[in-house]
């Protein structure tokens, strides 16, 4: 099972208990399997308890679906500070929030952005980046995340 359909397969019991799938890695073979499912609430966030509740109600319902082949750790957690966004409803909430921004194939000769989100819909991002506004298709993203302030 792939991520996407793991996802959906978690996403109305953690939706249930109050909290969103912010992000979810799976890897699977060997003993060194893991299944980490980041978790978040707005705008409250999320501690250690919120993660420990998630993962009772998860853990029971992998073991009954038993969608995820091998030996495998289960890990619940915050998506933190340095956050992956990779969702059109993620860039919309952080708004005005500096981001680094990846894209799988380089658009304009460039392939690393690192600026302010300016806006963003369901389709693209606007990044300004030293003054200029770059937009950028969201498909096109390898990978995207937070910077925190310091």
């Amino acid at each position: 099972m792939n991520g996407n359909e793991l996802t959906k397969l978690l996403e109305p019991t953690v939706e249930g208990l109050g909290y969103e799938i912010a992000d979810l890695e799976v890897r699977t073979g060997g003993q060194d399997g893991v299944v980490r499912v980041f978790i978040d609430r707005q705008p409250e966030g999320v501690g250690l308890q919120d993660c420990e509740i998630v993962s009772r109600q998860i853990s029971a319902l992998l073991d009954v679906e038993d969608p995820v082949t091998g030996h495998y750790t289960l890990e619940v957690s915050s998506p933190g500070l340095d956050r992956r966004l990779h969702k059109a409803e993620h860039f919309q909430r952080f708004a005005g929030e500096e981001i680094r921004v990846k894209l799988r194939f380089p658009l304009n000769g460039q392939r690393n952005y690192r600026g302010t989100l300016k806006t963003s819909d369901d389709e693209n991002i606007e990044i300004e980046v030293d003054g200029e506004v770059h937009s950028l298709p969201i498909k096109t993203i390898e990978s995207a995340r937070l910077i925190p302030a310091m």
